[in-house]
């Protein structure tokens, strides 16, 4: 089954039913809880509200954006509300993902109008104890108001009066005009900075809890791999080790959902380390000495791969035509110049900085997890599978990930977490190192391109052909590598032709922030350098010539959000994204003369993508020393992410988060295979930015008529191939492999 990337959007929404916004507005049974309007909004005697952020936190912010969202309809001020998480539970709060910068699009409209609904059930209490119109009453800082009658009461007041009429249908509530807004729109700092910074314990690694002990795992590092022999005497002597527990394979875990959204394919064999702490743990692990044999995997060779592409590109496609617009070798034959390039990029791991780990306490028929997850009822489906145990009967803390970037869409640690927590009969906080985080990831997959472009007498596009190599099995891509009509150019370039050649793969692939985008931007906006080059054209003027006049393209698919109701706007508008490319060029002052310092050579790059339904636009001003090593100076960035922008210093996190994250990927990392096996061990040898590698970011929002999306994901994809354009600017070295080769640019 062919999954594209807005089936795995839909997938982690709507999978399971879900919670519409015609249900009542708590998702479910009301908390019998004074003050409690809903699942979200409780209001105390005291004055207090309580608002229940209840997404998964990863770092995107919207432990902070959700509540704002609501406490805006709610007329509250800011400074009046404290935010709790909630568990991971679909059947009271709806939708619980953290994926695909789906949060804002699908939710701004919902928590809006859950705000607005607790504030109707409040004017109602407050009409019904004066008896007064509910019309004539007004709000604000949590205070009710009848101007007539000169009453006034707290929201606390008519709190518990409130919680026990009935909610309104939420379609019917009047929302506030975007003028009207007090705390949408302004800069708000997280609600959890504070304990961040003071180390507060809030995330999944930081969890204790009486009579835990510490477990490392020790599993194959090529999939599928046996053990052979383990000396176990080893390991029980080391100091802190308490006991060894065996793990069978199993390869029954896969649920309906696995088709666009895997979780967990097998559960590895292996042998669990229990330790007084993870260090011992993961000694004890080592002292093992495990010796593995065979595996699905023992046949993965990044030199084999790339071989194997290289044949491809010479004999021809598997799956010639395999997407075909208009007659793009037709155009092809009349292009007055030809241009070709061969672009590649690698494997990639996610490398979140908080380790993969997972807390599970086993009780009889119950399983209490606390977890750093992107997807807390994909966890309670899987755990429960493996355990034979009701999905009710699974209980999910919902922890603050530190980094999830997709790898942690994925709850494989959680189900090996609570296997060997109910065999050890108390609480059990499993933990991977590095080594294992990349050699058990779901990887972006690596990909080949070769390219070519027909243009005509005046240098423009007419044709583009794209013969692409990536990974998957039985001869179809996998769906994390799909090459589909929403990438650019399809749609844009009239004459657009795809033939696909599919490589074997048994090691796991998955999402990484701006999937498929991330390595597709990079193809496809150095290959516009190319035909500018070839033209004798600017960058930014052949750009505005490609995208041609504003103009709405259906190429990419609209999701939906839990309304059911589509997204308004455009699913690739050429006028927005020329918006925010002229944007990205007048901050830059593009054109301008560069001074570059003894021993550099000094350039600009240009790029844009559209992603995730955000339209992005980036220039890198980057300087190239005679030792070959590049330093990026300045980064600019356009957005267009529609009418409003929740919380602005959260929005430029966002940015500046992804361009560096897309910094260090450009500039230091790829993961590579050798017999089955991924090689790389520890940071040193993938490389994330360094602080002093991390430039200055300037970010402009554009404020257009169009629903506000999402912004964790879609600033990532163009830093790559802006910065290999300012690269070829300052030295004339056009660099089509990521990680980009700086060895190439000596002077």
């Amino acid at each position: 089954m062919k999954a594209s990337r807005r089936d795995v959007l839909k997938a982690g929404v709507l999978a399971g039913g879900g919670l519409s916004l015609g249900l009542q507005i708590s998702g479910g049974a009301k908390a019998a809880m004074p003050g409690q309007l809903s699942a979200f909004v409780r209001i105390g005697t005291d004055g207090s509200i309580t608002i229940t952020a209840h997404q998964p936190e990863i770092g995107q912010g919207v432990r902070t954006s959700f509540p704002m969202m609501i406490a805006e309809e709610l007329d509250v001020d800011w400074a009046q509300v404290t935010v709790q998480p909630a568990l991971g539970d679909r059947s009271t709060y709806g939708v619980q993902l953290a994926g695909g910068s789906s949060a804002t699009p699908t939710q701004f409209e919902r928590m809006r109008r859950l705000g607005a609904g607790a504030r109707a059930m409040l004017v109602q209490a407050a009409a019904n104890a004066w008896g007064v119109p509910a019309a004539e009453i007004t709000t604000g800082s949590a205070m009710l108001h009848h101007k007539a009658s000169g009453r006034s009461a707290r929201y606390a007041d008519m709190a518990e009066a409130a919680a026990a009429i009935p909610a309104p249908d939420p379609k019917t509530l009047p929302l506030k005009d975007w003028s009207q807004f007090k705390i949408l729109g302004k800069r708000v700092p997280g609600v959890d900075n504070r304990a961040i910074v003071t180390g507060k314990p809030l995330f999944g690694i930081d969890t204790r809890l009486p009579g835990m002990v510490y477990a490392a795992f020790a599993k194959s590092p090529v999939f599928g791999g046996k053990l052979k022999s383990a000396n176990r005497a080893a390991a029980l002597a080391v100091p802190g080790v308490k006991g060894l527990i065996n793990v069978a394979e199993r390869r029954d875990l896969k649920t309906e959902i696995d088709i666009a959204l895997p979780g967990i394919e097998v559960l590895p064999e292996g042998i669990a380390v229990l330790a007084t702490s993870t260090w011992a743990a993961l000694r004890g692990r080592d002292a093992l000495a495990c010796v593995w044999e065979g595996g699905d995997a023992a046949f993965q060779s990044t030199a084999a791969w790339e071989a194997a592409a290289a044949k491809a590109f010479k004999d021809g496609p598997q799956k010639p035509g395999y997407m075909n617009h208009g007659n793009a070798p037709a155009k092809m034959a009349t292009a007055a110049k030809k241009v070709s390039a061969e672009y590649s990029y690698p494997f990639l791991a996610h490398s979140a900085l908080e380790p993969i780990n997972a807390t599970a306490h086993v009780q009889g028929d119950k399983c209490e997890l606390w977890l750093s997850t992107q997807t807390p009822e994909d966890a309670r489906r899987m755990v429960a599978l493996a355990l034979g145990l009701k999905v009710a009967d699974v209980t999910i803390h919902m922890m603050r990930s530190g980094g999830g970037f997709g790898r942690r869409l994925m709850n494989d640690f959680a189900v090996e977490a609570a296997v060997i927590a109910k065999a050890a009969g108390v609480p059990v906080k499993l933990t991977w190192d590095r080594a294992q985080d990349f050699a058990h990831d779901w990887l972006r997959p690596g990909g080949w391109h070769k390219l070519e472009a027909g243009l005509d007498e005046k240098g423009d596009i007419i044709a583009w052909h794209d013969h692409f190599v990536s990974f998957g099995a039985d001869g179809k891509l996998n769906p994390t590598a799909v090459i589909d009509g929403s990438l650019f150019p399809s749609g844009v370039i009239k004459d657009f032709r795809a033939d696909v050649t599919v490589l074997p793969i048994a090691s796991t692939l998955g999402w990484l922030r701006a999937p498929i985008n991330n390595a597709f931007a990079f193809v496809t906006q150095g290959f516009i350098d190319d035909c500018a080059q070839a033209a004798g054209r600017d960058p930014l003027e052949y750009r505005r010539a490609v995208l041609g006049a504003p103009r709405a393209i259906p190429i990419a698919e609209e999701f939906s959000g839990e309304t059911g109701e589509d997204m308004k706007g455009t699913p690739y508008n050429t006028g927005r994204m020329r918006g925010v490319l002229d944007k990205a060029a007048e901050m830059a002052g593009w054109g301008r003369k560069l001074t570059p310092k003894a021993g550099e050579r000094r350039g600009l790059g240009i790029a844009f993508h559209f992603s995730h339904l955000g339209y992005f636009a980036n220039v890198v001003e980057a300087s190239v020393a005679n030792d070959g090593s590049v330093k990026v100076h300045h980064v600019w960035v356009a957005a267009d992410i529609g009418k409003q922008i929740v919380n602005l210093s959260g929005a430029e996190n966002q940015v500046q988060g992804s361009v560096i994250d897309a910094l260090g990927a450009a500039l230091g990392q790829k993961i590579t295979f050798a017999d089955g096996a991924v090689e790389q061990k520890n940071y040193g040898d993938f490389h994330l930015a360094r602080m002093d590698m991390a430039p200055a970011v300037d970010v402009a929002f554009l404020s257009t008529e169009y629903m506000t999306t999402g912004l964790g994901e879609p600033a990532y994809p163009s830093l790559a191939p802006a910065l290999a354009g300012a690269i070829h600017a300052a030295t004339g070295k056009r660099l089509r492999t990521l990680p980009l080769d700086t060895s190439q640019l000596t002077a």
